[in-house]
């Protein structure tokens, strides 16, 4: 009797498939087609089947940065992984979908702008059921492309800019990357800021620690590590009351926990902030009822990428925190 070899669980053997490229992937390069595509296949996998030629554009070999059109054929190579589980979107719950649009500040055939709460991540995955992305799509079915032109942390609100034509995409980045996108921020720190206005310059390196987490510090300029980035901010004092302080931020570049890096590093850490705060204050601040940090996305200034009009969308302060702000000032 011969025993047939079991497959683990979740291992899949994929067949050949050929995909033809519709209009949320023209213009998208081949490596970043695939990563999206084949989700859970290893980033060094999807590079190895496309140097060895075993991804073919119309039946031809293509390098890594080939840019895809709209009717393009893909050939895609059987794949060997272990699929991780998969959210079914059609559980998310009415008043989750509801939430995207109780919270939408703008929308037209290319742009959706929403006013993100805190506590919501953008994108689901670890241990997150759900993320902005995710509802949007159950929210808007009939529609096949939705990409973050940014990202804001799953703690703070406010101003969150999706793009639903990657010729918006495009069009967004390249203002992005020449700095002609104006963000200001609002926030809440712990002690008494005594400039009106001050401009920080400080060097961030992103790191990862054991638990996979990631964490941001400040080190000296004069660091030869590539990994190392320059940032900027731009800090304005709104208004001193009791022990804190409202300050405006306007971001000049924008490096992951830019803002709560700088802050603390000046010595003025964000209220709330379960990363780079102070500990025993968060924890007191808890008790009578604070559960979030006080960092919000205030404006987002931008040219729209298609009918090139100017747009700056606002998300006024939330409730908790001018509620927060009107407690302490009494």
């Amino acid at each position: 009797m011969i025993k047939r070899k079991q497959k683990m669980p979740g291992h899949i053997k994929q067949k050949v498939i050929y995909e033809v490229i519709d209009e949320s992937s023209d213009g998208q390069k081949i490596d970043n087609f695939l990563i999206k595509f084949l989700k859970n296949v290893p980033k060094s996998h999807i590079y190895k089947i496309l140097r060895s030629g075993e991804v073919r554009v119309n039946k031809k070999r293509v390098k890594t940065g080939f840019k895809l059109s709209l009717k393009d054929s893909v050939r895609i190579p059987p794949v060997d992984f272990t699929k991780k589980k998969v959210t079914n979107l059609n559980k998310a719950s009415t008043d989750q979908v509801k939430l995207i649009d109780d919270n939408t500040l703008f929308e037209d055939d290319f742009l959706l702008v929403l006013n993100k709460p805190s506590g919501l991540a953008v994108h689901g995955g670890s241990g997150v059921s759900f993320g902005v992305i995710e509802l949007i799509r159950a929210s808007r079915p009939e529609h096949k492309f939705f990409e973050l032109v940014h990202r804001i942390d799953k703690d703070t609100s406010g101003v969150l800019l999706i793009a639903k034509k990657r010729t918006a995409l495009v069009g967004l980045h390249k203002q992005i990357r020449e700095k002609k996108v104006h963000k200001k921020y609002q926030v809440v720190v712990n002690g008494v800021w005594k400039e009106k206005q001050k401009i920080v310059d400080l060097d961030l390196l992103k790191t990862n620690s054991d638990n996979g987490q990631k964490k941001v510090r400040v080190v000296e300029s004069f660091s030869n590590n590539p990994l190392v980035k320059a940032s900027r901010s731009v800090f304005f004092l709104k208004k001193v009351f009791g022990s804190y302080s409202l300050l405006d931020v306007k971001i000049i570049t924008g490096r992951t926990h830019q803002i709560r890096t700088q802050l603390s590093h000046l010595g003025f850490p964000i209220l709330g902030d379960d990363k780079y705060g102070d500990f025993p204050l968060n924890k007191s601040l808890r008790k009578i009822g604070l559960k979030r940090m006080l960092l919000h996305a205030l404006e987002l200034g931008f040219v729209h990428p298609i009918t090139l009009e100017k747009l700056l969308i606002k998300a006024p302060l939330p409730t908790n925190i001018s509620e927060f702000i009107a407690k302490n000032e009494s």
